[in-house]
């Protein structure tokens, strides 16, 4: 139970407000006797000074008993809560008021006299009470001078006992209970209204919880969030659920990522040990035939070995080199180095490396450029490897006799290349992955022959047209053929 928080919260809201309404209790019981301490000896603050004008007390340094009992005589019918005390000059009782039991100590403190005397505006001054030695009352005092000689003082306790029972009945009056009664009133109602807060705030705390949690029993997968309301009209709460709820599609995302990496991962493992294996074995089989049987085969055979190994080695190099292409262009270790140039004589200057190739496997093979084609801004040989990996593709799924067209124009403020083939197309649920590494197109869809590689070229080709600003393109109809294009800035 008292792990919550919202437990421990009211806890100590009850116990701070129940400490509060008892300081304050404690406040009003104890300022509420000495506030009457105070006004008594403001009103009263010249009584001792109009008794020593009045009357006689010190005559050549004795004390007139016969004024000094007329005064206390008076007193007694005047005011009987008033206590007078006749003072020496070193603060000694010689005379009072009480009965002779009363009092119980016989010498008075001359420091506080002195204060009231000296400093008029000092407020209330207490002072000590002979009848009661542990108890500090209000007083009035006045000294007794004789030809400029300080004689003695006439100090008046105002109302001692009156005072202890005006504070009785203060602490019992109606108006105190009223008091305790609106401070604890109070106190409850502010203790509801911390409630109240503490519990729409807990409320907001529980979604965030609740949400954190659902993110843990979901495996780290993000919940559906919904659309987020306006930023001014969220608190720090709000703000923080709001930021965790990003932090966790953002994890999530980051999760399918490294699930789909990881998935290609695997596949990549599979493919290069597949590709890699074929050509290694035909190419250490006929090297092995060679070694064995090197007597027994015609000049013919010893050839025909020595091509078909040759072949299958430049196919391991092509292979490996793609690879540590591909690695080095992920790695950024590579940028393009940007230079002016012109595409129409690049576009001819690749074209070139194809013509053979187009008439041995009888495609006919052609550029078009518009004259008015300006010069782009790119890395020639980086450009270079994209028009020799995208024109490779065409020729590997162009049948005989298909076309294949390399075409250069300008599209407003960028220059477009396109290579447009007749070949056997991509099917629609295909196209999304075309230009995924390792990935290839499961078999030629009219002879049904798996074309060899690791489908890195148009990943690669890819790839050097997005660290140019670009975006490779792929539009296909199967049976029909596909076109490639792609877009450079104009210089």
């Amino acid at each position: 139970m008292f792990r919550s928080l919202y437990i421990k919260l009211v806890l100590v809201l009850f116990l701070l407000f129940l400490g509060i309404g008892a300081v304050f209790l404690f406040v009003a019981m104890y300022t509420a006797p000495m506030y009457q301490q105070e006004v008594s000896q403001q009103l009263n603050r010249d009584l001792a000074h109009y008794i020593v004008e009045e009357h006689v007390l010190i005559e050549n340094g004795q004390v007139r008993q016969d004024n000094l009992a007329e005064l206390f005589q008076n007193v007694m019918i005047i005011n009987p809560s008033l206590e007078l005390y006749l003072l020496d000059a070193d603060g000694r009782v010689i005379g009072h008021s009480m009965a002779p039991d009363k009092v119980k100590q016989k010498q008075v403190s001359l420091g506080p006299i002195n204060r009231f005397l000296e400093q008029p505006d000092a407020g209330l001054v207490m002072g000590d009470n002979p009848g009661y030695p542990s108890r500090q009352n209000s007083f009035s005092v006045a000294a007794i001078d004789v030809d400029n000689q300080r004689q003695g003082y006439i100090y008046a306790i105002l109302g001692s006992e009156k005072i202890s029972h005006i504070s009785e009945v203060l602490q019992r009056s109606l108006i105190m209970r009223w008091s305790a009664t609106a401070t604890a009133a109070a106190l409850g109602f502010a203790f509801a209204a911390g409630l109240l807060l503490f519990f729409f705030l807990m409320r907001k705390l529980r979604v965030l919880s609740s949400a954190m949690q659902a993110f843990t029993d979901n495996h780290l997968q993000a919940a559906e969030v919904a659309a987020e309301p306006d930023a001014a009209a969220l608190d720090e709460i709000d703000r923080m659920t709001a930021t965790f709820q990003k932090m966790a599609q953002r994890i999530d995302e980051q999760m399918q990522h490294l699930q789909e990496v990881e998935s290609t991962r695997r596949e990549m493992v599979a493919n290069i040990s597949h590709d890699l294996r074929t050509p290694l074995a035909s190419l250490s089989g006929f090297l092995e035939t060679l070694q064995l049987k090197s007597g027994e085969l015609t000049e013919e055979s010893r050839q025909s070995y020595l091509r078909i190994a040759c072949e299958n080695a430049q196919r391991l190099t092509c292979l490996v080199e793609e690879l540590f292409e591909l690695a080095k262009l992920d790695s950024d270790d590579i940028r393009p180095h940007a230079e002016s140039i012109s595409l129409a004589e690049l576009a001819f200057d690749v074209s070139h490396k194809f013509y053979l190739r187009a008439r041995k496997q009888n495609i006919e093979f052609d550029v078009v450029v518009d004259e008015t084609v300006p010069d782009v801004s790119a890395d020639v040989g980086m450009i270079e490897r994209v028009l020799d990996n995208l024109i490779d593709n065409s020729f590997k799924h162009t049948p005989d006799r298909g076309h294949i067209r390399l075409r250069v124009a300008p599209r407003g403020d960028n220059v477009e290349i396109a290579v447009t083939d007749t070949g056997y197309g991509i099917a629609a649920d295909q196209l999304p992955h075309v230009l995924k590494r390792f990935y290839r197109n499961p078999s030629n869809p009219v002879t049904g022959e798996h074309r060899p590689g690791l489908g890195l070229g148009l990943a690669i080709a890819s790839r050097i047209v997005e660290m140019h600003g670009g975006h490779l393109q792929v539009d296909s109809v199967q049976h029909q053929g596909t076109t490639f294009r792609f877009s450079l800035p104009a210089t």
